[in-house]
Protein backbone atom coordinates (compact mmCIF):
# COMPACT_ATOMS: atom_id res chain seq x y z
CA UNK A 1 0.00 0.00 0.00
CA UNK A 2 1.41 3.37 -0.94
CA UNK A 3 0.32 6.88 -0.07
CA UNK A 4 -0.47 9.49 -2.69
CA UNK A 5 0.87 13.02 -2.35
CA UNK A 6 -2.54 14.40 -1.35
CA UNK A 7 -3.16 11.65 1.25
CA UNK A 8 -3.08 12.73 4.88
CA UNK A 9 -2.15 9.87 7.16
CA UNK A 10 -4.35 9.76 10.26
CA UNK A 11 -3.33 8.16 13.51
CA UNK A 12 -5.49 7.18 16.44
CA UNK A 13 -3.26 7.39 19.47
CA UNK A 14 -5.21 5.36 22.00
CA UNK A 15 -2.60 2.75 22.95
CA UNK A 16 0.52 3.56 24.98
CA UNK A 17 3.43 1.74 26.57
CA UNK A 18 4.98 3.03 29.79
CA UNK A 19 7.37 0.92 31.88
CA UNK A 20 5.78 2.22 35.09
CA UNK A 21 2.20 1.29 34.08
CA UNK A 22 1.13 -2.36 34.09
CA UNK A 23 4.73 -3.57 33.88
CA UNK A 24 5.23 -1.96 30.48
CA UNK A 25 2.43 -3.84 28.75
CA UNK A 26 0.51 -1.87 26.09
CA UNK A 27 -2.53 -0.20 27.63
CA UNK A 28 -5.43 2.03 26.65
CA UNK A 29 -4.55 5.69 27.22
CA UNK A 30 -6.41 7.21 30.17
CA UNK A 31 -6.89 3.80 31.79
CA UNK A 32 -4.78 0.99 33.16
CA UNK A 33 -6.60 -1.58 31.02
CA UNK A 34 -4.12 -3.47 28.88
CA UNK A 35 -4.45 -4.74 25.35
CA UNK A 36 -3.98 -8.18 26.91
CA UNK A 37 -7.06 -7.59 29.11
CA UNK A 38 -9.09 -6.82 25.99
CA UNK A 39 -7.73 -9.88 24.15
CA UNK A 40 -8.60 -12.11 27.12
CA UNK A 41 -12.13 -10.67 27.27
CA UNK A 42 -12.59 -11.44 23.59
CA UNK A 43 -10.82 -14.80 23.32
CA UNK A 44 -11.55 -16.40 26.68
CA UNK A 45 -14.75 -14.71 27.84
CA UNK A 46 -16.30 -14.62 24.35
CA UNK A 47 -17.18 -10.90 24.57
CA UNK A 48 -17.74 -8.89 21.41
CA UNK A 49 -16.43 -5.32 21.11
CA UNK A 50 -19.64 -3.78 22.46
CA UNK A 51 -19.66 -6.21 25.39
CA UNK A 52 -16.02 -5.46 26.18
CA UNK A 53 -16.70 -1.71 26.03
CA UNK A 54 -19.61 -2.08 28.44
CA UNK A 55 -17.72 -4.47 30.75
CA UNK A 56 -14.73 -2.13 31.13
CA UNK A 57 -16.54 1.19 30.72
CA UNK A 58 -14.68 2.02 27.50
CA UNK A 59 -15.68 3.54 24.19
CA UNK A 60 -15.89 1.33 21.12
CA UNK A 61 -12.99 3.33 19.66
CA UNK A 62 -10.80 2.35 22.60
CA UNK A 63 -11.76 -1.32 22.30
CA UNK A 64 -11.20 -1.38 18.53
CA UNK A 65 -7.82 0.34 18.94
CA UNK A 66 -6.81 -2.29 21.50
CA UNK A 67 -8.00 -5.10 19.24
CA UNK A 68 -6.15 -3.60 16.26
CA UNK A 69 -2.97 -3.46 18.36
CA UNK A 70 -3.58 -7.02 19.50
CA UNK A 71 -3.90 -8.30 15.93
CA UNK A 72 -0.69 -6.49 14.94
CA UNK A 73 1.16 -8.13 17.86
CA UNK A 74 -0.93 -11.28 18.34
CA UNK A 75 1.91 -13.79 18.69
CA UNK A 76 3.66 -11.76 21.36
CA UNK A 77 0.47 -11.03 23.32
CA UNK A 78 -0.76 -14.62 23.07
CA UNK A 79 2.57 -15.74 24.56
CA UNK A 80 2.09 -13.33 27.48
CA UNK A 81 -1.45 -14.66 28.03
CA UNK A 82 -0.21 -18.26 27.98
CA UNK A 83 2.54 -17.39 30.49
CA UNK A 84 -0.01 -15.73 32.77
CA UNK A 85 -2.25 -18.80 32.59
CA UNK A 86 0.68 -21.12 33.38
CA UNK A 87 1.65 -18.93 36.34
CA UNK A 88 -1.93 -18.94 37.68
CA UNK A 89 -2.07 -22.73 37.34
CA UNK A 90 1.23 -23.10 39.21
CA UNK A 91 -0.02 -20.88 42.01
CA UNK A 92 -3.24 -22.86 42.18
CA UNK A 93 -1.33 -26.15 42.38
CA UNK A 94 0.79 -24.81 45.22
CA UNK A 95 -2.28 -23.19 46.77
CA UNK A 96 -0.37 -19.95 47.21
CA UNK A 97 -2.33 -17.53 49.34
CA UNK A 98 -4.66 -20.20 50.76
CA UNK A 99 -2.52 -21.35 53.66
CA UNK A 100 -4.21 -20.50 56.93
CA UNK A 101 -7.26 -19.20 55.15
CA UNK A 102 -10.55 -19.24 57.03
CA UNK A 103 -12.35 -20.07 53.80
CA UNK A 104 -12.77 -23.70 52.73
Amino acid sequence: MSLRAQDVLQSINLIAINPSIRSGRPYIVGTTITVMDIAIAQNYHQRDAAGIAEWYGLSLSQVHAALAYYYEHQGEIDELIAAQIRHAEELQERRVGNEGSLLP
